[in-house]
């Protein structure tokens, strides 16, 4: 008997069992290797506690998260990402059970692994070493200063719960663990039955590494159809799958009126436009071929990024086909991915196969005809080196259908999610860009020319429809890393059909898990709640020089306020000559006093910048080890000559650094004149040991 595939759930490993009374097992599905048709495993879902774990997911996954801040959530996300590098051996062995050749594993296992090492940078370097995310600039909303606004977020108090599709068990698992983990958010993963067997080894690497906060990390491995009952306000869903799935998932009362995030990232029909200048022989038409036959072949076209619509102007049609014909015929070698040489496997599982064979079939049904490739069964490689048919695997040869009617409906809505593209023809820009609109929305669309102009025209028109452009030409197409590659930095979503949703990729897929609140209240209030420092809030002096305290001894609110510095006609002259700075503001009365902001010569922002630094400065060595930044910077009020200025500086924000011996402070710098007015305000960055012993 085939072992069940187990589940990880409150914080143990769980097969189906036999019920009490009972000597037999529960059915399951079973699970076949792609190219022999082996059983792999089974899997079930009966009896396993799908309230228990949602419920652990939101009490212990959540306690445990709590605890830590978000750089230390980033440091373990690359500590994961370690982990799985050290083991992915492992997953590229049993990855090549799923159809996937050792470049498609390296897509899925070192893409995954990629972006927990991406989220993992990106949290350190863009958000705060605390637990809530202040959001944009104060909002005044009172003349004294005595009432402000700001708008934080915290996070989601539910489970993540993440349905994915078959075609990417580890990347598509990890590009959402990674943003729901450094947002706090427990997740619960709920892989596709053809691959789940993937997914479940990662997941056991992880566990087995130690790292997992406890609830932080489920695994279900099977069906589990009642999902949505057990959901609630705070929860939220990622789904990658299917567009009509999708539709029905959107529409449960937990997301229509439960308050329960939904967001889904579908199959969608996404093109790739040649250019009227991309003609046979030109560098663009060589990449456009190269990248669509790329794009066919690789995960054996189940990609919800692959290209389903090739978009060519007419003339260029045959040389298209002919091109395809000639680099599948000397690229592609297509097999079991154990055998030698084979560079494109099987599909995920026979009945995906078959549904691919069915889709082509509504294709050539709508006026589709195959001018690459066949739908007969193909001769294969097999793991032994020899070549014939493989009736238990779930093989399809690359095809390329051509359509002599581009507004064949079936050709803009049907998707034969394996190795399939279809070819359409175009006669003007405008007629390019209403054929890639006619998909209804897509996650990508690639752009193949080297004339600006029209590259400008077809971006312009084609953007409000896809989450993605890919602009290619001579100049990226070594360094592009394709039209089917989604970045952790970018947006990996689309609009209408595509899902609807952007909310992956970059910083704000961290924020998609959190809630963004408006905050009214004090300057002292809202510094307690945030951890930065807001003007009108307390401030301390001390006995002691801010420059003077360690990180462990700084606090928010420590202040020191200069003493004020006069500014005359020399020190004008003598910035502006040493600089090289004889903007006409600052060394002609005349010119300087018909402009309409300055009231006569004035000093330079940057001389006073300059002052206030030996204003406020301690300058012996200690705890401050470096000033390595000013942002923020306004200048606000002219300073004439016999003006003076003085400059308070308060410590704003703390940020410790998780993996060194020193940590970033954000000082609030304010210039002001003899008639308290403000000259510049600006924020000072410096680097401050933690260890006052030390310093």
């Amino acid at each position: 008997m085939t072992d069940f595939l187990p589940s990880y759930v409150q914080g143990e490993w769980w097969t189906p069992a036999a019920p009490l009374g009972s000597l037999s097992l529960p059915k399951g599905t079973d699970v076949r290797d792609a190219s022999t048709g082996e059983i792999i495993t089974r899997v079930s879902t009966e009896g396993l506690d799908l309230t228990g774990a949602l419920e652990y997911a939101r009490t212990t996954g959540h306690a445990s998260l709590a605890e830590l801040t978000f750089h230390q959530r980033a440091l373990l996300l690359k500590q994961f990402a370690l982990a799985l590098t050290e083991r992915k051996d492992e997953l590229y062995a049993i990855s090549a059970r799923t159809g996937a050749t050792k470049s498609d594993s390296w897509v899925d296992i070192d893409g995954g692994i990629g972006v927990l090492f991406s989220y993992s940078g990106k949290g350190r370097r863009e958000l705060p070493n605390s637990r809530v995310h202040v959001d944009g600039p104060v909002e005044p909303l009172s003349k004294d200063g005595s009432f402000i606004g700001r708008h934080v977020y915290t996070t989601l108090p539910g489970v993540a719960v993440q349905i994915n599709a078959f075609n990417f068990p580890v990347w598509g698992s990890l590009e959402k663990l990674a943003p729901a983990f450094l947002a706090g958010m427990p997740t619960l993963v709920k892989p596709a039955t053809p691959t789940g067997y993937l997914a479940e080894a990662m997941v056991r690497i992880l566990v087995e590494s130690g790292l997992l906060p406890e609830g932080s990390l489920q695994l279900v491995s099977g069906s589990v159809p009642d999902l949505f009952d057990h959901l609630r306000l705070g929860d939220l869903v990622g789904f990658t799958g299917s567009a009509s799935t999708a539709e029905k998932l959107r529409q449960h009362a937990a997301v229509q009126t439960g308050g329960v995030r939904f967001t889904a990232e579908t199959d969608s029909i996404n093109a790739s436009v040649l250019g009227t200048d991309a003609v046979a022989g030109t560098p663009e038409f060589d990449a456009y071929v190269r990248q669509l036959v790329v794009e066919m072949t690789s995960k054996a076209g189940q990609k919800c990024t692959a290209i389903r619509r090739v978009i060519v102007p007419a003339a260029a049609a045959d040389d298209v086909i002919e091109a395809v014909r000639a680099r599948i015929a000397e690229k592609t070698v297509l097999g079991d991915p154990r055998a030698e040489g084979v560079t494109m496997g099987p599909l995920a599982s026979v009945a995906q196969r078959d549904e691919v064979l069915r889709q082509v079939r509504k294709l050539q049904d709508a006026g589709g005809r195959v001018v690459v490739g066949s739908t007969d069964a193909p001769s294969v490689r097999q793991a032994d080196g020899s070549t014939g048919p493989a009736p238990d695997g779930a093989f399809v040869a690359p095809l390329l259908l051509r359509f002599d009617d581009a507004s064949a409906e079936a050709v803009h809505d049907v998707e034969a999610f394996g190795p399939v593209s279809s070819l359409l023809t175009y006669a003007t820009t405008a007629e390019a860009a209403d054929l890639v609109a006619r998909g209804g929305g897509s996650l990508v669309t690639s752009i193949a020319t080297h004339d600006l102009a029209q590259a400008v025209e077809l971006a312009t028109r084609i953007a409000p429809f896809n989450g993605r452009m890919l602009l290619l030409d001579r100049d990226d197409a070594r360094s592009s890393t394709g039209h089917g590659s989604p970045l952790p930095g970018l947006v990996h979503g689309g609009p209408g059909r595509a899902g609807g949703s952007e909310e992956l990729g970059g910083i704000r897929a961290v924020l998609h898990h959190m809630q963004r609140t408006a905050v009214q209240g004090s300057p002292e209030m809202l510094t307690a709640l945030t951890g930065v420092w807001h003007a009108g809030a307390a401030t301390s002096a001390g006995d002691r020089h801010p420059f003077r305290k360690s990180l462990a001894e700084l606090r928010i609110g420590d202040q020191i306020a200069s003493g004020a510095r006069e500014v005359t006609l020399d020190d004008i002259e003598t910035f502006a000559h040493f600089t090289g700075d004889t903007f006409y503001a600052h060394m002609d009365e005349e010119s300087a006093a018909a402009n309409p902001f300055f009231p006569g010569r004035v000093a330079h922002g940057y001389l006073l910048v300059s002052w206030a630094a030996g204003l406020f400065v301690d300058p012996e060595p200690g705890p401050v080890l470096a000033n390595y930044g000013l942002e923020n910077l306004r200048f606000i009020t002219p300073v004439s000559p016999g003006d003076s200025i003085r400059v308070e500086l308060t410590a704003k924000q703390i940020t410790p650094r998780e993996t060194d011996e020193y940590g970033e402070v954000r000082w609030d710098a304010v210039i002001r004149n003899q008639r308290q007015e403000i000259v510049a305000t600006y924020d000072v960055l410096t680097l401050v040991s933690k260890d006052p012993v030390a310093a």
